[in-house]
């Protein structure tokens, strides 16, 4: 089945010009929207994008505000927040999709922070299902240990420098684009505590929908992935109180692979994770060893 891709603009809420990749696949019977890790490009998906739209979908990826092809002419002074990749771009984007998808059921594919900001959308509730992949709170704590140095590097020594020389986070000798330096800072800012965004959502900084998600969540942790772990990935879970929601547990040699980590299940290859990924979002089918997750409170 072949597929054809069509670059697109469109607004956000608050005016904001976004760019994407509509993936029409033939005969297609659902929508899926991709909604990027932190700092990554939506081309960065199109191997996973293009597959999905050859097994009969219709698909969007795009670069949230400040990142890509929706940039901005002045990063440092954008003042874009963190949260409007949530409450802006993935509500704004999950419109594009509906408008192109007419009558089909309306999917997410959220990696890392794009699974996190689904209680951000004022439109969640159109979704039918979530999967999210590699999605875990970035709370150094409950990552594994041998990541904590590099981590250490990466908020004060990596992150400081760039702040006060570019006035923005340039990702020096990491393959990622530049951040707005609020997006930086909140990101930081959460990382250093248990608790990551919720006091601010309790402060009522944030307008939000967490407790009001309802649509059920099936989430991908990899064995080798230093960020999305098992306590990471049922913290965020643990946001989303009335989301039914389930586990699947995943070793590289699950698939044949070597690593996978926190990014590589969107690389070209991986089509035995992807095809785990197309029947929970088109069929309805989770793998039959997941793990069912009980009623959670905010964490």
């Amino acid at each position: 089945m072949t597929s054809t891709v069509e670059q697109i603009t469109f607004e956000a809420a608050d005016g904001w010009t976004l760019t994407g990749d509509l993936y029409r696949g033939q005969a297609p019977r659902v929508a899926i929207l991709i909604s990027a890790g932190t700092g990554f490009p939506r081309r960065f998906y199109r191997h996973i994008a293009a597959w999905l739209a050859e097994q009969g979908a219709i698909v969007l990826t795009y670069d949230y505000r400040g990142i890509g092809d929706s940039g901005s002419d002045n990063l440092g002074a954008s003042g874009i927040e963190y949260p409007d990749w949530g409450r802006y771009d993935m509500a704004a984007a999950l419109n594009v999709l509906a408008d192109a998808a007419p009558g089909l059921p309306l999917t997410h594919i959220g990696h890392s922070v794009g699974g996190q900001f689904v209680g951000f959308m004022p439109n969640h509730d159109q979704i039918a299902r979530n999967a999210f992949v590699c999605v875990g709170s970035g709370y150094w704590g409950l990552h594994k240990p041998r990541y904590w140095p590099l981590e250490l590097y990466f908020w004060w020594i990596m992150g400081s420098f760039s702040l006060k020389r570019w006035g923005y986070f340039k990702p020096l000798g990491l393959k990622w684009e530049p951040l707005p330096p609020k997006v930086f800072r909140a990101w930081r800012r959460w990382s250093s505590r248990r608790s990551y965004l919720l006091p601010e959502l309790e402060e009522g900084r944030w307008p939000h929908q967490f407790d009001k998600v309802t649509t059920p969540v099936c989430s991908w942790v990899f064995s080798d992935d230093n960020v999305a772990t098992d306590r990471a990935s049922r913290d965020v879970l643990s946001w989303l109180p009335s989301a039914p929601a389930s586990i699947v547990y995943r070793r590289p040699s699950d698939y044949g692979l070597r690593s996978i980590g926190h990014s590589a299940a969107f690389l070209r290859g991986r089509e035995a994770i992807w095809q785990e990924i197309w029947a929970w979002l088109a069929e309805d089918r989770m793998p039959q060893d997941r793990v069912e997750i009980t009623p959670r409170k905010m964490a």
